[in-house]
């Protein structure tokens, strides 16, 4: 009999997967602060619709609390073809307008990685934003904190999480 979470890691840890257009900002940030809030309930990966590089201010934001991701790379989805996951976040709205980037039907064969379930949660991109650098860093350090709330508030203990113990 298959089991229901052939997914989840060996550990018992539910894999999370963070979608974004680029990889290179807030999927990046994401996963970041999950390995290390909830790292010992959840294994965060974060993919691309298409690869190019993490962005230094999306590194130095998250040093700033704390939180090293100067060692992530950016990865495109296709790298995951063969993983199942948990859930899959997409964290931009093209990245969901590219979806099917995940297909919920695992039993199928698919050129996309898979979920068991896929969410939406929006955020504004940091990249975009215009002026001077320290302007720039603040619009990092904004994503990043209202990152860090809503993973908080949706995998951790003090709100709803996703899966029951």
């Amino acid at each position: 009999m298959k089991s229901d979470s052939a997914s989840s890691s060996a550990e018992g840890k539910k894999k999370i997967l963070f979608l974004c257009t680029h990889n290179s900002a807030r999927s990046q940030m994401a996963e970041g602060l999950l390995r290390a809030t909830y790292g010992d309930r959840y294994e965060a990966y974060s993919a691309g619709v298409e690869a190019t590089a993490v962005d230094s201010r999306a590194v130095r934001a998250m040093s700033e609390i704390g939180i090293d991701i100067s060692g992530q790379r950016s990865k495109s989805s296709e790298e995951f073809l063969d993983t199942v996951f948990d859930l899959a976040v997409t964290v931009c709205d093209r990245a969901r307008q590219a979806c099917p980037i995940c297909s919920t039907n695992i039993e199928l064969p698919a050129r996309t990685p898979r979920a068991r379930e896929v969410i939406h949660r929006s955020f504004l991109d940091p990249a975009a934003t215009r002026g001077s650098k320290e302007e720039e860093m603040q619009a990092f350090r904004k994503v990043r904190d209202e990152m860090k709330d809503w993973i908080s508030q949706t995998f951790g203990d003090d709100g709803r999480t996703l899966f029951s113990p």
